[in-house]
């Protein structure tokens, strides 16, 4: 972040000269297109999220138990994978308008060109739906069922229990989902460049990559950062709310208080709702990248499986794990070395100065940290080479530029600025968990820091590591910006390599890699819906 702000430290003419230059020509469209995209996604996550989760909450139907985990499937599905499966699928020449021309003996197009700002919005309501379904669901689980049964009992309508107690319960939830589904959506730049759109994030790579001018490229990614730091500001604010919202007890107890139950057409309307998503977000997608390698097989001689490219795959396999692998042992090892430090300095807000002074600091490198998450490849990548760039004009012997972009050190770096938030925040969860009588009790036996973490945190911590660990592991293989300008020679990752077929419009060659993103990402969304069902 202090790279990319810094180029505003000194401006000059020619900097003052590119930012005039950007606000008279492709500015205005940057933000005009970002703005339209954002508020279009905002408005389809808010209205997706909710209803799926209300109606899993507040009401029972047919599939309902299915329905609770089944709706978390597409947070498996990033959205420039659906976005390539989506263009294969329902693009001109693709097999639904074909089938739908030999019926109706139609020509031409169907439909528009899904390649476009309203199917880049489709993209992502369908893959970001699932924050404010989480959200929505939990605040609702927790106390709306019990009150809308007292609202009940008062004599109160469905519709009136709906608008008076579930909405207002929901709203701090569903405006947090909504935040973070737009941090994803501004950041993002698989679908805007696979579909050619004009956003901050894609002008940030094209003043970079194209254009090669880093003045233009800083200027981008400051707007595109000060606007997601807002978005992540305003999270955290509601997620405070909510918290504070579902400390209370509730009404009744979860015995007496039952799920309303759906009879003919209403639940028929339920079960349509939430299977809807499911089809579109995932089922279908899956189903289109697996015809999609069917094909590719099925185009050799030389047998099914053996005619997958698997000699190009493998290396690409390879190189995803390999850097996955090492950002997640790493963020994870950084996570559980600031949350020991956290542990350590927590009873310190009444001590001696320097304690006070040193918890202040532990406080503060978490918070620091948690703000990677928020910020856009885009800007990490920008934020990085900025200052390399820098120190290689003023002492190019020193060899800057060839370590960040020629090893794994600029690209693994990236990983821990955008994804140690995600580890520390699995770590944080697990030291919450442990009573802080352990630490008081293996003080008074003459234990040493060391020792307390090895032998009492250590064992305690290894579910939360290892949810960490995956939790980056998978991260790490869907990012795309950072990777693609970071990455060094000959290393690319299956999200680059789909990208890159993708664009060259070779779809049939990107199923592979994309399948293999897409098998990846479930393992996250399978246990955490293992523990929505066990609650």
């Amino acid at each position: 972040m202090l790279g990319v702000l810094g180029a505003w430290l000194h401006p000059d003419a020619g900097s003052l000269a590119v930012l005039a230059h950007q606000l008279d020509t492709v500015l205005p469209g940057y933000l005009r297109n970002s703005a339209v995209l954002a508020l279009s996604v905002a408005l389809g996550v808010a209205l997706l999220g909710s209803l799926t989760a209300a109606l899993v909450s507040l009401f029972d139907f047919p599939g309902r138990r299915l329905f609770e985990w089944a709706l978390l499937l597409p947070m498996a599905m990033p959205a420039y994978v659906l976005a390539y499966a989506a263009t294969d699928f329902l693009q001109t020449s693709g097999p639904l308008q074909t089938l739908l021309r030999g019926w109706t003996g139609a020509q031409g197009a169907l439909w528009p060109d899904v390649r476009s700002l309203w199917g880049a919005t489709a993209m992502f309501v369908l893959c970001l739906y699932p924050y404010v379904y989480l959200l929505t669901r939990a605040a609702l689980s927790e106390r709306a069922v019990a009150l809308m049964e007292a609202a009940r009992l008062l004599g109160a309508g469905s519709a009136r229990r709906v608008r008076e107690v579930a909405l207002p319960l929901a709203r701090p939830a569903i405006a947090a989902g909504v935040a973070l589904a737009l941090m994803e959506t501004l950041s993002d730049y698989g679908v805007g460049a696979y579909f050619g759109l004009q956003t901050l994030a894609t002008g940030v790579y094209k003043a970079w990559l194209v254009m090669n001018d880093r003045d233009a490229a800083a200027q981008l990614a400051s707007l595109l950062l000060v606007v997601v730091a807002t978005l992540a500001w305003l999270e955290r604010r509601f997620q405070q709310r909510l918290r504070f919202a579902g400390t209370r007890a509730g009404a009744l107890h979860g015995r007496e208080a039952r799920p309303l139950r759906l009879h003919g057409a209403a639940a028929a309307g339920a079960v349509l709702a939430c299977a809807l998503p499911v089809l579109l977000g995932f089922v279908l997608p899956v189903a289109v990248l697996l015809h999609l390698v069917w094909q590719e097989a099925q185009a050799s001689e030389t047998g099914l499986l053996a005619g997958l490219p698997w000699a190009r795959f493998l290396p690409w396999a390879w190189n995803s794990f390999k850097l996955a692998g090492l950002a997640a042992l790493l963020a994870t090892a950084l996570a559980l070395a600031l949350g020991f430090g956290l542990r350590l300095h927590a009873p310190a807000a009444g001590g001696p100065r320097r304690a006070r002074a040193g918890a202040r600091l532990q406080r503060l490198s978490a918070r620091l940290v948690s703000l990677g998450y928020a910020v856009p490849g885009a800007v990490v990548a920008i934020g990085i080479l900025l200052p390399v760039g820098w120190v290689q004009q003023r002492w190019p012997e020193a060899g800057a530029a060839a370590l960040v972009t020629g090893t794994l050190f600029g690209v693994v770096y990236a990983y821990l600025v955008r994804f140690s938030a995600v580890a520390l925040q699995s770590v944080e969860a697990g030291y919450a968990r442990l009573n802080p009588h352990l630490d008081e009790s293996a003080r008074m036996l003459g234990a040493s820091r060391r020792r307390i973490f090895a032998e009492v945190h250590a064992p305690l911590l290894r579910r939360a590591a290892l949810g960490a660990m995956l939790l980056v592991f998978v991260d790490v293989m869907k990012e795309l910006p950072a990777t693609l300008v970071l990455r060094p020679f000959d290393s690319d990752t299956l999200a680059v390599v789909a990208y890159q077929l993708a664009r060259d419009e070779r779809l049939a060659e990107a199923a592979l890699p994309s399948l293999a993103i897409v098998l990846v990402g479930l393992a996250p969304v399978l246990l955490l819906s293992r523990s929505l069902r066990r609650d």
